[in-house]
């Protein structure tokens, strides 16, 4: 692996630098599957806390779902955009921290890209190269791969990149999959699902995105394309965050503007073998980084991108 590459992995971005908690990031465990399990102990995802102690917290793996306050928010995506903010909450409902054994009432309710961004962030904090990754699980659900993220790091011993899931106890709640280094396959990486679909070598119904609208194929996959290129460049965004020129047009975009998107997903076929052409689309392709969100749009910029 290029050392230029591996040092870029260590940078962080807007999401994952550590601030001051840099110095008690460096202080959690340096093994990734027990740091995993200890990241995962301290949030709930919301799927779990809205189906309750049933199904795969039957055996409160996660803890007892009635303790969670009723004031507080079924889910705290939108707050807690990055690792200090998370970090920050943390502290505030338990002044020890990252503790195991955290209580239901101390957890954070956030969905997996911020699992993943706290992961990164903590390794990056320990000088170990690491990334976020955007794609689709299909170990969820039978006959579906839903949106998700996931984890990477470089290990150094191995000379290889690790993949990992830690936004579960999925080993533990008896899931066969070796969640903290999993095997090719286990995973569908957005890149090749779209271009799958797009040959038309895979049904794009497949391939879903947890909005509750059933939205799935092309619309889904293109958001995530997007997210997993901007991810590998350090800039995790978050679901409320979209290129301007796709924003509210997933399901209607040109031929030219696909065949766009098609040699964007060769690239992130091979991140590492295509990473300086990855880098010189994200400072060349202004359309792919210029965002809207609930808060940015049209009227807060003029002309359009390049």
């Amino acid at each position: 692996m290029e050392a230029y590459i591996l040092e870029h992995y260590r940078e962080t971005g807007p999401f994952t630098f550590a601030g001051a908690y840099g110095e008690y990031f460096r202080t959690l465990p340096e093994d990734v599957p027990t740091l995993g399990r200890l990241i995962c102990g301290q949030v709930i995802h919301r799927v779990t806390l809205r189906e309750g102690n049933t199904n795969a917290n039957a055996s409160l793996l996660y803890g007892d779902m009635g303790r969670y306050p009723w004031h507080r928010m079924r889910c705290e995506d939108d707050i807690f955009l990055t690792a200090p903010a998370m970090a920050a909450e943390l502290f505030r409902l338990d002044r020890r921290g990252f503790i195991p054994g955290r209580q239901v009432e101390h957890k954070l309710v956030v969905t997996c890209r911020y699992v993943s961004v706290l992961m990164s962030a903590i390794l990056k904090a320990k000088g170990i190269p690491a990334r976020s990754r955007a794609g689709f699980a299909p170990y969820f659900h039978e006959g579906v791969s839903m949106d998700h993220w996931i984890n990477q790091y470089y290990h150094r011993g191995e000379g290889r990149w690790i993949t990992f899931d830690a936004d579960g106890f999925y080993e533990e709640g008896g899931m066969p999959l070796s969640q903290y280094d999993m095997p090719p396959g286990s995973f569908d990486w957005v890149a090749e699902a779209y271009l799958a679909v797009r040959r038309g070598e895979t049904d794009g119904k497949r391939y879903l995105y947890a909005d509750g609208l059933g939205t799935c194929g092309l619309p889904a996959l293109v958001r995530y394309l997007v997210y997993d290129f901007h991810a590998l460049m350090n800039h995790e965004l978050t679901y409320t965050f979209l290129p301007a020129y796709l924003d509210g047009r997933l399901d209607s975009l040109t031929e030219e503007e696909l065949r766009e998107l098609d040699a964007l997903a060769m690239l992130l076929q091979s991140p590492d073998e295509n990473f300086q052409a990855l880098c010189a689309l994200w400072q060349g392709r202004k359309k792919f980084r210029i965002l809207n969100s609930p808060l940015v749009g049209g009227s807060d910029r003029r002309g359009g991108p390049a």
